[in-house]
């Protein structure tokens, strides 16, 4: 069954050669060849202001730039993040992202006196990230905290579910087959609308 997906490549660098770029267009290959209708976002090309206030949050609209991918998120089933680990975490460019774009009344209630509920259900998600360190160092030293983060206070917490994850590690030292590994597991991903 085909999907509409919303791919959003969050890394802050232009440059056509990052790998997250590559990962990003290889899922969106992936999924247009499987019939999925795909619309994605370069976080790099698009102005993405901060908040600085929860009366903006709350109450303001969400800048023209970023109303495209709002709808599109609303409207896929699929949502893909795809970044690089800064910081043991997203960078701020995404979180700046995701403030705007995940709102109350679009993500969430946000009624006095009772707790939110997630607004985006029936939506899944993949976060897909790179890391310069290994992926299990990630995992059990750092124990993920800045992932678990995004997806529990985030993803979960709009009411997307389920989420998977696709890490991929020791990027700078990977070789040329061991990308084109990757680009082959995102393609792969990507045609299944996963």
């Amino acid at each position: 069954m085909a999907h509409q997906i919303t791919i959003v490549l969050g890394h802050p660098d232009p440059d056509e050669r990052r790998l997250c770029r590559a990962l990003a267009n290889a899922y969106a290959e992936g999924a247009r060849a499987a019939g999925h209708e795909v619309a994605m976002f370069d976080l790099a090309h698009l102005e993405v202001p901060l908040l600085r206030t929860q009366q903006e949050f709350e109450h303001g609209s969400v800048p023209p730039t970023l109303r495209p991918a709002q709808e599109a998120i609303l409207a896929s089933q699929h949502l893909v993040l795809v970044f690089p680990l800064w910081l043991g975490t997203m960078p701020a460019l995404v979180k700046a992202f995701l403030e705007q774009v995940i709102r109350p009344g679009v993500a969430f209630t946000n009624e006095a006196n009772s707790f939110p509920k997630g607004l985006l259900s029936g939506r899944s998600a993949r976060v897909v990230v790179t890391m310069g360190m290994p992926v299990l160092a990630y995992r059990w030293w750092f124990m993920g905290h800045g992932l678990k983060a995004l997806e529990r206070s985030i993803l979960r917490f709009a009411g997307i579910r389920p989420i998977r994850e696709s890490f991929f590690g020791m990027v700078e030292a990977a070789s040329d087959a061991k990308r084109k590994g990757w680009l082959a597991q995102m393609r792969g991903l990507g045609a299944k609308g996963i």
